[in-house]
């Protein structure tokens, strides 16, 4: 029953009523960095009776219908949470599932990512990947260098409280070999440290499947950002529900802490 449910089906067109609204979208401020926690592969794979890896895959293909159509938006930084530094706490074949996935969608959408323009980049602990995992993000972004489109950015492997222990040590290293002074220290000489200091501010955080917390996730980051909740599993997330979202956040009066 896996096997057959796991048959790539045909991607419908787009409905000319959702792409009027994507002209109407883009004629307004469009949210530069849009982070995304994916939540709920495991429960709508329960609801279907499909084990929870079916799940996974499931949200793998929506992965490709967000990120092609957040390239048609304009938005320029999409940054997927695809797996926690907690969640190799998972049963080992989840794991093993999970860090397999990357190869998986990266050898079928390879193609359409470069043709497309979008350029592959991942946020997390490179190194403690398994080796198949590490080559197949090391060829996406030896592909897509170049690209100068959307970047799809993968936080893999990742957890903000180790990212910023991570900046600490750095900071102290820097400090002990009396490379910088404590007033060198602000704001923008620690977002220079971290993993996401390429990339522009993040503007707004979705997650799907009706939690409400942001799970160690681009804390520093995270600082100004709109936040976007909603009920669907990510693998029932579609174009509709990312142009929902982005249509809220361009109603939204974002004051910095000032009066706007």
């Amino acid at each position: 029953m896996l096997d057959k449910f796991l048959l790539k089906k045909s991607e419908p067109a787009l409905p000319n009523s959702l792409l009027n609204r994507l002209k109407e979208a883009r004629k307004k401020p469009m949210p530069n960095h849009v982070a995304i926690i994916m939540d709920g592969n495991g429960r709508w794979a329960k609801q279907r009776n499909l084990p929870r890896v079916a799940g996974h895959h499931e949200g793998m293909k929506t992965v490709h219908k967000i990120t092609r159509f957040a390239n048609e938006l304009g938005v320029k930084v999409l940054t997927l949470y695809a797996f926690s530094t907690e969640n190799w706490k998972r049963p080992k074949f989840e794991v093993d599932f999970l860090m397999k996935l990357p190869g998986e969608y990266l050898t079928t959408y390879l193609p359409e990512l470069i043709e497309k323009n979008v350029k592959v980049e991942m946020i997390g602990d490179f190194e403690a990947l398994p080796k198949h995992t590490q080559q197949a993000i090391e060829n996406a972004r030896k592909a897509t260098e170049q690209n100068d489109g959307l970047v799809l950015n993968f936080a893999l492997n990742y957890g903000s409280r180790l990212e910023l222990v991570n900046v600490v040590k750095h900071i102290s290293e820097l400090a002990v070999a009396q490379q910088i002074a404590p007033e060198d220290i602000n704001e923008a000489f620690v977002e220079s440290c971290l993993m996401t200091s390429h990339l522009p501010e993040l503007d707004l955080l979705i997650r799907t499947s009706g939690e409400v917390r942001l799970s160690n996730f681009m804390l520093w980051q995270l600082a100004y950002a709109e936040l976007a909740f909603t009920n669907v599993y990510w693998p029932d997330y579609n174009e509709a529900c990312l142009l929902e979202a982005i249509e809220d956040f361009q109603t939204r009066n974002r004051r910095f802490g000032s009066l706007g």
